[in-house]
This record gives structure tokens, C-alpha cells and sequence, in this order.
């Protein structure tokens, strides 16, 4: 289910070049907004699918997220290189990638094309799909560890 502001973006954005990822972006990081930028050169305008707080605790254990769907929500939609951000429930963004329907799919370079979540429906349709570099030694974990040492 998507929410009507996704509606009325799609609707608005319909003859642009639509690039999406997804995410949990729990503390985000210059990897993360390095990536950011690199996935928003690729077209017009860049969705977010952000995981929600429960995905988040599903996918990487009851201590997490650290910060909240909403708090995370409210600064990726202030980075530059992000045109829109949806919350989805689902441990996966197909669904979403199924109505967005972007013409390019990215993850970070630590996924393979064919193993990101969405490729089939993307390449279906003729788009990209595309594995972005991938900054070394940035990792939200790297930095949790790092605060529970200092």
C-alpha cells in the first residue's frame, strides 16, 4: 500500500527518469550520502524506500533501529539528493518497486545486480539496474560498535 503522496509524486514526476534504492539508513553516514548522490546522477529525481522501524528490528535484531522511522524519514528528505522517501513494512521493497516502477534500480556495491530485490521487474521494463560503489569503512554498525568502546 502506498501512501497518496507517493501517488501524487509519481503522477507529477510521470515524464521523468526515476531512480530508486532502499534502505534502512538508521544513522546515516558519508557512505550513505555518497551513495545517495551517485544513485541521484542517474536520473531526474531519486525515490527512498526506507524500511520501517519494525523491518528494521526484523532484519537487524530487537536493538535496532537507533533512530526512529520517522526521525531517519525527516533527513533523508532533507539531503539534496533525495526527491522523495517512502516507508514500507515489508522486510523487502518489492511491492514498492512494483508501483514505482523506476527505470533505474541501485543498491550499494555490495550487491550484486542480480541479487537486489526488484531487478526482474525493472529489467522487464527495459530499466537499469545497477550496483553503486561502495565506500569503504562506513557502516552504521562500525559506528554503533564504535560508541558502545568510547
Amino acid at each position: 500500500m502506498s501512501s497518496p503522496e507517493l501517488e501524487k509524486f509519481l503522477n507529477e514526476n510521470k515524464d521523468k527518469t526515476i531512480v530508486f534504492t532502499n534502505g534502512c539508513f538508521d544513522i546515516l553516514h558519508r557512505g550513505h550520502v555518497a551513495y545517495l548522490n551517485e544513485a541521484r546522477s542517474l536520473g531526474d529525481a531519486l525515490i527512498v524506500g526506507l524500511n520501517s522501524d519494525a523491518s528494521v528490528k526484523r532484519l537487524k535484531g530487537e536493538s535496532r533501529p537507533i533512530n526512529s522511522e520517522l526521525d531517519r524519514k525527516f533527513v533523508l528528505e532533507n539531503l539534496k539528493a533525495v526527491s522523495f522517501v517512502e516507508i514500507f513494512e515489508e522486510d523487502t521493497p518489492y511491492n514498492l518497486i512494483q508501483k514505482v516502477s523506476p527505470q533505474c534500480l541501485v543498491k550499494g556495491g555490495d550487491w550484486k545486480p542480480e541479487q537486489i530485490v526488484g531487478s526482474d521487474l525493472v529489467l522487464a521494463s527495459g530499466g537499469r539496474v545497477l550496483s553503486l560503489n561502495f565506500v569503504d569503512g562506513y557502516s552504521t554498525t562500525k559506528i554503533i560498535e564504535k560508541s558502545g568502546n568510547s
